[in-house]
């Protein structure tokens, strides 16, 4: 009989920063790495080490010991180390599509400069995994993936009634929700399932009988998988001798020192056919709910705000300005991955879910700030050089020009601001600084009306919001810095229908004739209405929301609800009072701040009074290490004021209600969220997921028994049913919950606790999140179609992104005053990327459909004819370029029409 094989992975799970600042890790990992040179050459014995699957250590090493670069190269090329395929170890959820995406390309480019990455998608601790993984990881030429999570085992001799997160084996097909299918291998007893394995026989006995029935129990195939190492875990560097000890225990097993590549062949030849097909997202859902650790996506929100907006900056502005901007020599890929990598650093899962200590996270903001001071070089000199290739010269010669850029992918509407600089003085000029600056304020005081045109000379509603004079400096780049002072004026104004990656010119300029202001057409400042939605603010502070298409009222609209927090980083756990306070139980205020062609905007102040903090038992419990499903802790009986000021705006054109809410945290221990009750009869609710619109039950299994459900999300998340829906979009907001009563969408605004959690004590009191917050949110009300639900999924993916706006002067230039890059014609393409490709003069054009059902896709680049291909710009001639099917990720190539 054929011996059973063990094979024996040497790895050390490397989360580069967690509950120690990241240098603590870095200097750790130094002498991990310094300590595998040294054994690579002393012990041929010493199959190879798997370096966690980030590629990211391998920088790290050099930054201190870049004197080993050859050492490090040799072992890599000799199968010593085996590395790749990605950057870093990412949390799946809290990232953009693009960000996944951007791990991958930057991890397989990484591992090309050194030798082979290794064939495996690596996910040992994703905090759940997303559902179109099969399909992601096909196209990053991936068979295979491995995790730690989402799946319940239950070994080979039970049947599995229901296979979506059930399977009998470790290993099992993973299918994505747009029939892709690929392997998976569950760590069904952890990635630590061989670490430190005795070399004393009679300690080995005992530790291999029980580590070999574990493996034995979940195993399809005699091909047993023990993972050597676990988080920050040194080298076990007796290891080979450990394995003849065992090979003379056990002759029935044949143990070896492997690597992932030779276990993989060797495991997938011997699959059996009975294997469990496991189907979309992995997120632990058919467990207590307790650890599914999906409040990760509320802790620290500020990280998750800043992680949006530097997402957005790079994918949807810097990136198609680039593009739309330069030819394809002048494209600033370096600068460009340069950011990205930056940003990719923020996006382990210790990392970006917030549940690291204190200097983590501010060293964490410092390379937000870096990544989007990067972003905003590369956008602003794109979008000049784009402004200036604009005609405007149907202007007259003394307007003020401008050029509104849309950089997303569908046709956008809203709200803009822009600062024209209507008359400066430069400091070499004559005069004094101080004569200068009195000139242009009388010149300010003596301003003529004014109005802003299109091209065709037709006026354009706008509202005045700042004139003042400034100070500023241009950096020309061929001469000496120019300081100068300006007549600023900063305008807002609706943007009507702009087409997908386009531009239209605008200017100011005096009016011919007198400019009759804007009457107020509602006063009534408790009101804001047009033809589509009506919006009454109730005695109670609430919103009644009429959808006038459908004539559906929804009642209980924003409603703030403040409860107490006793759990940590990664849990939320309700204070044992159990108890909510709602902003409708206390005093509010109504203003109307604007009213006029640009839009109404209402004001709405909030005066809740809740606890300052926990009581004394929750420092006793977090001290004692108390798991939070046993604390007992309430709130205090000290309360205080917590004034939430809630600006809504409406245009008049518009379906989608903006809110922006802004708040000072002074208390501890407790959690802030807006609820919108929607009492529609609805099981399931859509949510932007990655590269999906997925749909999940709004009532957990019935093993379940954490009393909360939350759940991740990107832009947004929707209920509907035969005639009505609510979609709620958001900013960097990633958690919600679908609450039973009423069908309310919970929407976690800020979450504020002590402590990092999971293993031990850890003080964390920055994650209290003390100070001044402001989010961005939004609503919008459906007739429950698929078309109208899909635009307002559009709508809440554009309103991350703002419009691009560039002052510019009277100009003849080689693109109209109106016209797009690219010209998008099928809805449901929701895209995720426009820029240069990385292997060619051409440009891709990567998105997916945002609907679930099949679609025609119509894309036109100045009439080339494009090919689809991987995230690796590879072509796939079987794939139609013509065609999205339900749930289909797609890139498309387009030759460079400047390069014939």
């Amino acid at each position: 009989m054929a011996k059973k094989k063990v094979f024996i992975i040497s790895h050390s799970h490397w989360d580069r920063e967690w509950y120690m600042p990241f240098e603590q890790h870095h200097m750790r990992l130094v002498t991990l790495i310094d300590n595998l040179l040294d054994i690579f050459k002393n012990d041929p014995d010493f199959d190879s080490f798997h370096l966690d699957g980030q590629m990211i250590a391998l920088d790290d090493y050099l930054e201190v010991r870049p004197e080993r670069k050859a050492e490090l190269a040799a072992a890599i090329q000799a199968g010593k180390l085996r590395i790749g395929p990605f950057y870093i170890l990412q949390d799946d959820f809290l990232i953009s599509p693009e960000s996944n995406v951007r791990n991958m390309i930057v991890g397989r480019d990484e591992a090309r400069k050194w030798g082979q990455e290794v064939p495996l998608g690596y996910f040992p601790d994703t905090f759940g995994n997303m559902g179109q993984t099969p399909q992601m990881m096909e196209l990053a030429n991936l068979k295979t993936a491995a995790f730690g999570r989402g799946v319940t085992p239950t070994g080979f001799n039970n049947q599995v009634s229901d296979a979506d997160y059930e399977s009998q084996y470790s290993e099992m097909w993973w299918q994505g929700p747009d029939g892709s299918k690929i392997l998976g291998l569950l760590f069904a007893n952890w990635y630590s399932n061989g670490n430190e394995i005795p070399v004393d026989p009679a300690k080995a006995k005992v530790f291999w009988d029980q580590k070999l029935a574990d493996a034995e129990k979940f195993a399809s195939t005699d091909n047993l998988l023990m993972m050597n190492g676990v988080d920050h875990q040194p080298v076990q560097q007796d290891v080979t001798k450990a394995i003849q000890v065992a090979n003379q225990l056990y002759p029935d097993y044949e143990f070896i020192h492997s690597n992932f590549p030779d276990y993989l062949k060797t495991v997938s030849a011997e699959l059996p056919k009975d294997l469990s097909t496991i189907h979309g997202e992995l997120t632990s859902q058919e467990t207590d709910g307790w650890y599914t650790l999906a409040n990760t996506a509320s802790s620290r929100v500020y990280l998750k705000q800043n992680n949006t907006a530097t997402e957005r900056l790079l994918e949807n502005q810097a990136e198609p300005l680039a593009t739309m901007a330069y030819p394809a020599k002048d494209y600033p890929h370096d600068r460009l991955r340069y950011a990205w990598k930056l940003l990719l650093q923020n996006h382990p899962h210790d990392s970006i879910c917030g549940c690291s200590v204190d200097e983590v996270h501010r060293e964490m903001m410092t390379r937000f700030a870096k990544s989007q001071e990067v972003g905003r070089f590369v956008a602003q000199d794109a979008l000049t050089t784009l402004a200036s290739k604009i005609t405007t010269s149907d202007f007259a010669k003394a307007a003020k020009p401008f050029v509104v850029v849309n950089t997303t992918g569908f046709v956008k509407s809203g709200l803009t601001e822009v600062t024209v600089e209507w008359d400066r003085r430069e400091f070499s000029e004559a005069g004094t600084i101080q004569e200068q600056r009195a000139a242009l304020e009388a010149e300010l005081a003596q301003l003529p009306a004014l109005t802003v045109v299109n091209a065709q000379g037709e006026p354009v509603p706008f509202r005045m919001v700042k004139q003042a004079v400034e100070f500023h400096y241009d950096l020309p780049k061929d001469r000496f810095r120019v300081a100068y002072q300006a007549i600023e004026l900063t305008l807002a104004l609706n943007v009507a229908a702009m087409p997908a990656f386009g531009w239209k010119a605008l200017a100011l300029q005096a009016a011919e004739q007198p400019v009759a202001p804007i009457a107020a057409s509602q006063p009534e400042p408790r009101e804001l209405s047009n033809a589509y939605v009506k919006v009454t603010v109730a005695t109670d502070g609430s919103l009644t929301v009429t959808n006038r298409e459908t004539g559906r009222t929804y009642h209980q609209m924003l409603v703030f609800e403040d409860t107490g927090d006793m759990g940590n980083e990664y849990i939320y756990r309700q204070t044992a009072d159990n108890h909510a306070i709602l902003s409708t139980d206390f005093p509010s205020e109504v203003r109307l701040v604007h009213d006029d062609a640009v839009g109404t905007e209402v004001e709405i102040v909030n005066h809740m009074q809740i606890p300052v903090s926990a009581d004394a038992t929750l420092e006793k419990e977090t001290h004692a290490v108390v798991d939070i499903t046993q604390r007992t802790a309430q709130r205090s009986a000290t309360l205080k004021p917590l004034d939430i000021t809630t600006r809504i705006r409406l245009s008049q054109d518009s379906r989608q209600l903006q809110f922006e809410s802004h708040l000072n945290n002074e208390m501890k221990d407790h959690r802030v969220r807006v609820r919108f009750a929607t009492d529609l009869k609805t099981e399931t609710n859509a949510t932007d997921s990655i590269y999906e619109t997925v749909i999940r039950p709004n009532h957990p299994a019935k093993n379940w028994q954490n009393p909360t459900n939350p759940q991740h999300q990107q832009a947004f998340t929707s209920l509907f049913d035969d005639h009505d829906g609510v979609t709620v979009g958001n900013f960097g907001l990633n958690e919600y919950e679908i609450l039973p009563a009423n069908n309310t969408i919970a929407l976690t605004l800020i979450r504020s606790v002590g402590e990092l959690g999971d293993w031990g004590y850890f003080a964390t009191p920055e994650a209290q999140c003390q100070g001044e917050f402001t989010f961005h949110y939004s609503l919008e009300l459906t007739d429950g179609s698929h078309q109208q639900r899909v635009r307002s999924y559009q709508r809440a993916q554009n309103v991350q992104v703002p419009f691009s706006v560039q002052t510019t002067d009277v100009h003849a230039g080689t693109l109209p005053a109106v016209g797009s890059y690219v010209s998008l014609k099928t809805s449901a393409f929701a895209v995720t990327s426009l820029k240069r490709a990385n292997q060619s003069d051409g440009i891709t054009l990567r998105g997916y459909n945002l609907g679930h059902h099949a679609e025609t896709l119509a894309v036109n680049y100045h009439d080339e004819q494009p090919q689809a291909v991987n995230f690796f710009e590879e072509a796939m001639p079987a794939t139609p370029v013509d065609a999205l099917a339900p749930n289909e990720i797609k890139t498309l190539l387009f030759k460079d029409s400047e390069a014939k």
